[in-house]
């Protein structure tokens, strides 16, 4: 009796250090993900940042006017170069 009560014993302590070894791979596995997750995220919130200071910087008017001059040719509109329409009788 006493040896088929050890022998199931030593099973299930084997079992139980199986167990223990499984979970501390698990935890040691989810551990690097979560790490790999949050490096991740901080880089997506400096490429955030960056695309938000880049959408700025695109939009305001001096960069505007300087595409407008330099690629396109363009020359701000003078008084002298106007032509005002008016409404007249017909």
């Amino acid at each position: 009796m006493n040896v088929k009560l050890n022998i199931v014993l030593t099973a299930a302590l084997v079992l139980c250090a199986l167990s223990v070894v499984n979970a501390r791979y698990q935890a040691r596995h989810l551990l690097i993900e979560v790490e790999r997750l949050q490096q991740q995220s901080r880089q997506l919130d400096i490429d955030w940042a960056q695309l938000q200071l880049d959408q700025s910087t695109l939009g305001k008017n001096e960069r505007i006017e300087q595409i407008a001059r330099t690629d396109l040719n363009m020359a701000p509109l003078t008084p002298a170069r106007t032509q005002y329409l008016t409404e007249g009788a017909q």
